[in-house]
């Protein structure tokens, strides 16, 4: 990892760093999208690991290349979510002490869910920048390790090996779509992909509202962003104004940002359930939303969709599911 970008052969000792404590996904089709925009559509199932997201590919990677003085101090992590799962759960199967913090918005289920993954939360501040400035403030007093959740060459050669698995099982492949939030995951699927096979268009999806990275590349700089709510709530977030790899990654390797409005994401996470049978969070549904409203052009015709993570807000996924 050099001249802060990341390479193929990072992603593979990623791979190799990964293997024996994270899960080969599969690869599926989908016969219904497959009908419908008459191509062969196939989805990722990040769905299928422990946590329910592709975050541990990232967190794994990060946590194993710590050296054993930095292992044995541990882990803080600043999450509302998936991160903090990811970090959890690395962690406790390393041996690893972890912290996350969160805000004090975040429900207790939330809570409960990374408690019970092994990790020590700390309920702190009303907002994402508060409770991060406690977070930082307690790496320095206790010499603890903070893992950031995307712009880390680490995290991003780990999610870059969903690129090397989509390669292997569907080597003929002329388009993916990712959903984009900080950008980790399609940095890390755009260079495996494009260092491989430069004619296969990477392309990113995000929400149609506080789409930090979208907004970034438009002003060819790191800006900042409202954060507002939205269904597609892990996408949200800024990407940093010092940010370091991910806006220079998909500056080079993606050809396309895209957004979905909040109603195309309601209706393309119903699809996902009437259709595939599959419990989605919006952040997973972008690129389903993306193809059902033919938001992308040139397509191609062998397409395979990011399908993140299954960890949905139960209640509103059923507000979603039974709505009229």
């Amino acid at each position: 990892m050099k001249n802060n970008t990341i390479t193929l052969r990072d992603i593979y000792r990623a791979r190799r760093a990964i293997k024996s404590t994270v899960c080969r996904t599969p690869l599926v089709q989908s016969l219904s999208l497959s009908r419908r925009l008459e191509r062969s559509i196939f989805m990722k199932l990040e769905t299928v690991h422990d946590i329910g997201a592709f975050k541990i590919r990232g967190a794994t990677n990060r946590l194993v290349n710590l050296n054993k003085e930095d292992q044995k101090r541990g882990v803080v992590a600043t999450s509302t979510g998936n991160h903090g799962r990811a970090i959890a759960y690395a962690a406790k199967r390393l041996g690893m002490r972890a912290v996350v913090f969160i805000s004090s918005l975040v429900s207790k289920d939330k809570v409960n869910e990374i408690e019970n993954f092994g990790a020590e939360v700390r309920i702190v501040g009303d907002n994402y920048d508060e409770t991060r400035a406690e977070a930082e403030k307690f790496v320095a007093r206790e010499g603890m390790i903070m893992v950031e959740p995307f712009d880390d060459p680490f995290v991003i050669a780990g999610q870059g090996t969903i690129g090397l698995e989509i390669l292997e099982d569907f080597p003929e492949v002329d388009t993916v779509l990712v959903p984009v939030g900080g950008g980790g995951l399609i940095s890390g699927i755009a260079v495996a992909l494009k260092s491989t096979a430069s004619n296969i268009r990477v392309i990113g999806v995000s929400m149609g509202r506080g789409a930090a990275m979208y907004e970034s590349q438009k002003a060819k700089k790191p800006v900042e962003v409202e954060e507002v709510e939205t269904l597609a709530d892990n996408l949200g977030g800024g990407i940093g104004l010092n940010n370091r790899y991910t806006f220079k990654l998909v500056q080079q390797y993606v050809d396309d940002l895209i957004l979905v409005g909040e109603k195309q994401i309601a209706a393309a996470m119903k699809y996902a359930y009437e259709e595939e049978r599959m419990v989605l969070e919006g952040a997973a549904a972008v690129g389903i939303a993306a193809l059902l409203n033919n938001l992308v052009d040139d397509i191609g015709h062998r397409v395979v969709i990011i399908i993140s993570s299954r960890n949905a807000n139960m209640d509103v996924f059923q507000r979603i599911i039974i709505r009229k």
